[in-house]
């Protein structure tokens, strides 16, 4: 059974990517992982906040000995050539570790930042470098059409600046989405991760407190990556990688049936293990070879938008027969 597929122009064993976490931060585990059958791994995002606390612990280090000798100082860079060595370094090794494709993940806030880092993680030797959009937009005054704009723009600098294939990983809550996936396709985003995982904050009624939970995602909670998906296959230049709610095999084939190229898995390895990498692939060759296809491309996007027999079913359609069969679906699911 072949089960490889392309992405970001890079051939994969399978559709199974490893999306950025804590995971593979130990290479023991990276190892197990691609053991399993991970068909590549997305590093842990380096974040701007990252990078500041960096650069303003150099800061004081410059400066411990300034009235002994001021000349000390310039045994060290300078703040703004300092980089995240920590994590450059580990990078670097997890991509000498594992034979399997390695992605550099990377967040930043300002236009400078992000096309510098991007050029220091490129230097580590990652196949490819995925672009973690998502921010909380405190400017009341900043229109949606700006912050697309910036994005884009930020997206044409890093593509200018690196050789390497750039992806995007995007949160669902832009006005247009699809409109801003087709003018980041035209600027030369080489991949597209729908959607990211966003950490939302609770509140603990008792102690009265805010509180960041770990939130896992759970069957279900794809249905957004599907429908999207769908909608975009087959009208894009660049790669189409679903993410969010993929825990079992069942989900990596409607994934693939939807259109998209390849999934990343974060949750369902926290829950069921590094053997649960295994299960979904064993589970998609099967399904395969129960339908007669011997390769990914067989079946991939058969049910996207452009292929199915109402294309609307992906649009307003779908919506409106739910509300017309309301009373149908109270009868089957009473409320008690």
């Amino acid at each position: 059974m072949d089960l490889r597929t392309t992405y970001m122009g890079i051939e994969l064993k399978n559709p199974i990517i490893i999306g950025a976490s804590n995971l593979v931060l130990d290479l023991s585990m990276a190892k197990k992982l691609e053991d399993a059958g991970a068909a590549a791994i997305v590093y842990k995002s380096l974040f701007e906040e990252q990078l500041n606390l960096e650069a303003a612990e150099l800061e004081d280090e410059l400066h411990e000995f300034d009235n002994l000798q001021a000349e000390m100082t310039s045994l060290f860079p300078k703040i703004e050539h300092s980089g995240p060595k920590a994590h450059l370094l580990a990078l670097k090794k997890l991509k000498e570790t594992v034979s399997i494709p390695v992605f550099a993940s990377l967040n930043c806030t300002y236009d400078v930042s992000w096309v510098d880092y991007a050029k220091y993680l490129e230097e580590t030797g990652v196949d490819g470098l995925e672009l973690n959009f998502y921010s909380t937009i405190s400017d009341v005054e900043k229109s949606p059409a700006t912050i697309e704009e910036e994005r884009i723009e930020i997206l044409k600098k890093i593509k200018a600046a690196v050789k390497i294939p750039v992806s995007v990983k995007l949160s669902p809550f832009y006005t247009n989405m699809m409109n801003v996936v087709y003018r980041m396709d035209k600027n030369g985003a080489d991949g597209f991760v729908l959607f990211n995982r966003l950490f939302q904050p609770d509140i603990d009624v008792k102690e009265e407190k805010l509180r960041v939970p770990y939130n896992l995602s759970h069957k279900g909670d794809n249905r957004l990556a599907l429908r999207f998906a769908g909608l975009l296959a087959g009208n894009l230049k660049g790669s189409i990688c679903s993410n969010t709610g993929i825990i079992d095999g069942e989900d990596l084939i409607t994934m693939l049936l939807a259109g998209a190229d390849s999934v990343q898995i974060v949750s369902t390895v926290y829950k069921n293990g590094v053997v649960q990498v295994t299960r979904m692939l064993e589970e998609l060759s099967a399904w395969m070879k129960s339908k007669g296809y011997n390769r990914i491309d067989d079946f991939k996007g058969k049910l996207s938008k452009k292929n199915v027999d109402d294309p609307h079913a992906y649009r307003r359609a779908q919506y409106v027969d739910y509300l017309m069969k309301a009373k149908e679906y109270l009868k089957k699911y009473p409320v008690n």
